[in-house]
């Protein structure tokens, strides 16, 4: 339906808790069909609702256009292993910037379809990782709080160096 515009971090937009969806209706599809336009367009396998500025608990995930998009209204994580993986992370509120991030390799989680259903289901592997990413994000916690100070300092400053790069051009 419609590429939006991307807050772009250190918007404080991006470290507020989003809220709970109640109206399953029209207006909730078509959120989330802008989100998977604009995720495309960033491009990117995630995003949430607060990354275009609206401060709603939906997140729209795609791995690969093969097994397709999918959409998460309401998302908490139940449950996690004890086993974590590091994989590589980043945001398309913070473009160009990559680190390691560590994080319980499977997770059960509980959300609702744009219907209103709720479901529990599992996930593992790079599925697990984008879940926790995204739920993190509408929980109000940017990627990089989950790095050690170091390593956010240092993706703070890249990611300010490209910004002023990039506004030069």
């Amino acid at each position: 339906m419609a590429i939006r515009p991307i807050i772009r971090f250190p918007n404080l937009l991006l470290t507020r808790k989003a809220e709970t969806i109640t109206r399953f209706d029209p207006a909730l599809e078509a959120l989330a069909t802008d989100l998977l336009d604009t995720m495309r367009a960033a491009p990117g396998v995630g995003i949430t609702a607060p990354h275009i500025g609206v401060l709603e608990r939906v997140t729209v995930i795609e791995l690969d256009r093969d097994s397709g998009a999918r959409t998460f209204v309401n998302p908490e994580v139940v449950w996690h292993s004890d086993q974590t993986t590091t994989h590589t992370e980043g945001s398309v509120s913070m473009p160009g910037i990559l680190e390691e991030v560590e994080r319980p390799n499977a997770v059960r989680i509980r959300y609702q379809t744009l219907g209103g259903e709720t479901v529990e289901e599992e996930a593992d592997g790079f599925m697990a990782i984008c879940l926790q990413h995204e739920i993190d994000q509408l929980d109000g916690i940017f990627w990089t709080q989950r790095l050690s100070r170091l390593k956010r300092d240092r993706a703070i400053k890249k990611f300010e160096k490209l910004t002023r790069e990039q506004a030069r051009s």
